[in-house]
């Protein structure tokens, strides 16, 4: 089998226009390959220097391999199941700045140096006040990427048409204005001026983003038939779903300038990210926190199987598209298209998706992502969603343990006050009490649920139910 590099593989040169901190699956699966489209279908024509963010990295093996290497696609694509393999050539080279500080710095004196992409972890995007501006590098990620503005802003004597534009993808509400302000703080900490100052606002842009796209990784248990149907050893392979979007918080000028549109990738420039986070939260993060509970107490382990089994299934889509969609305000074709889209990615044949790893914290969860979404429906509609209610009731009854009618163990993980909560009030025996205490712990909810007009009524209903009946009936009665 080949070894994986330029002299026995192809890779075309393209002018390094994209500096990227971060070498790590998620920033190859998901940036890279859209860099890598771009560059097929339109005339992006450019290529990316890799930074590695920290001391210890993957630079060395990126360079092993002349920084080629390939995306294992994997899922539903309208129905039909996908699994792909392309080899990416968009990396040029990548550096390690902790010991090659000299050549990151010099990206900063590359005229044709357009693009900052970023992911360095949720940690990343954070002020370090111990980082000096001779530091070779700055330890944080914003130190670093201040270092290199401000040496190419004395570079090209605060020439405007030098600036850059600048794409965190950490997954921080608004990352672009988090790290825009941590830069700022580096100005002031380093004395940069005025000038500096003004340069960066007026000629750089930093953009807040939201990525989604799930990345396994490195595909352990497939890499020798990935090996024989690729002929390389390649040992970076990446698997990734099918689903891809990046919602970009910039105008259309920077749009003309990062065509993804054109090649047809799920990439969209908007004026606000936040309706598109609050999509994402409500119409994956919800019916997921919702869905588990439910299916694991009618004896249903994996997310596929719950939104293929016949009853529960068709909660899902009522919890989906008749309850959390009807709250959010966005245009309803988007809507139904993003909620289609995440029923396939539940339903991808590649991922075992087990409903216990998510129920892990279901009460916080519940309480950002559902809850929400409760409120207004009963807003909006005068009544309450029953689907959203139902889920509540399962969490409660989750949190109950015990065993399942298959014998399966019920193990409830969550905050030990709440956990400590849960059991008191089983203890009782009492369902009323059980309802109205948890919905009275303001600890969880910020405030006393019992005052949701019939919320506590229903809430207890259900878990009388569940008791007497079993979950599966239960939700049949709720899909009546």
């Amino acid at each position: 089998m080949k070894a994986l590099n330029k002299g026995t593989a192809p890779k075309t040169q393209r002018p390094e226009r994209i500096i990227q901190f971060g070498e790590g699956n998620f920033l190859r699966a998901f940036v890279d390959w859209i860099i890598y489209n771009m560059n097929q279908k339109t005339d992006f024509n450019s290529s990316v220097v890799v930074v590695q963010p920290i001391d210890k990295g993957m630079v060395d093996m990126l360079n092993a391999q002349d920084d080629l290497y390939h995306v294992n696609l994997q899922g539903l694509d309208k129905g039909k199941t996908v699994n792909s393999l392309t080899m990416i050539d968009v990396i040029s080279r990548a550096l390690n700045p902790y010991t090659q500080n000299d050549e990151f710095m010099k990206l900063a004196e590359q005229p044709e140096m357009r693009f900052v992409i970023s992911n360095t972890t949720e940690a990343g995007i954070a002020f370090d006040p111990t980082c000096k501006l001779e530091d070779a590098p700055a330890a944080s990620y914003p130190g670093k990427l201040t270092q290199l503005l401000y040496h190419r802003f004395k570079t090209f004597n605060g020439d405007k048409s030098k600036g850059l534009i600048i794409f965190p993808c950490e997954l921080i509400f608004l990352n672009g204005h988090k790290l825009k302000e941590t830069i700022y703080q580096y100005i002031e900490l380093w004395n940069l001026g005025g000038e500096f100052k003004t340069w960066f606002e007026e000629a750089c842009g930093v953009y807040a983003t939201l990525v989604d796209r799930i990345v396994p990784g490195f595909p352990r248990k497939d890499i020798d038939t990935i090996k024989e149907k690729i002929q390389y050893d390649d040992n970076l392979v990446v698997q990734a779903e099918i689903f891809h979007l990046w919602v970009i918080e910039a105008p259309q000028k920077v749009a003309k300038e990062f065509p993804a549109d054109k090649a047809g990738l799920n990439v969209l420039f908007v004026p606000s990210e936040a309706p598109y986070h609050e999509r994402k939260v409500t119409l994956l993060n919800g019916p997921h926190t919702v869905l588990s509970p439910v299916a694991y107490l009618s004896g249903v382990n994996i997310v596929r199987d719950a939104c293929q089994h016949e009853v529960i299934g068709k909660y899902i889509h009522k919890v989906m598209f008749d309850e959390l969609m009807e709250t959010l305000n966005l245009p309803k074709d988007e809507l139904e298209k993003f909620a289609t889209d995440v029923l396939e990615r539940f339903n991808n044949p590649f991922v075992d998706h087990a409903v216990t790893s998510i129920m892990l914290n279901s009460f916080p969860k519940y309480e950002t992502r559902d809850l929400p979404g409760l409120k207004t429906y009963l807003g909006r509609k005068g009544k309450l969603p029953k689907g959203l209610v139902l889920g509540l009731a399962a969490i409660i009854t989750y949190y109950k343990g015990g065993v399942r009618t298959d014998g399966a163990e019920i193990v409830p993980n969550d905050a030990p006050e709440i956990m400590n909560l849960l059991k008191e009030l089983w203890a009782t025996g009492c369902t009323k009490k059980v309802t109205e205490g948890v919905l009275g712990a303001e600890f969880i909810w910020g405030e006393d649920l019992n005052k949701i007009p019939g919320l506590a009524e229903a809430v207890k209903a259900n878990l009388d139910s569940i008791l007497e009946k079993g979950m599966l009936e239960t939700v049949k009665d709720i899909l009546l």
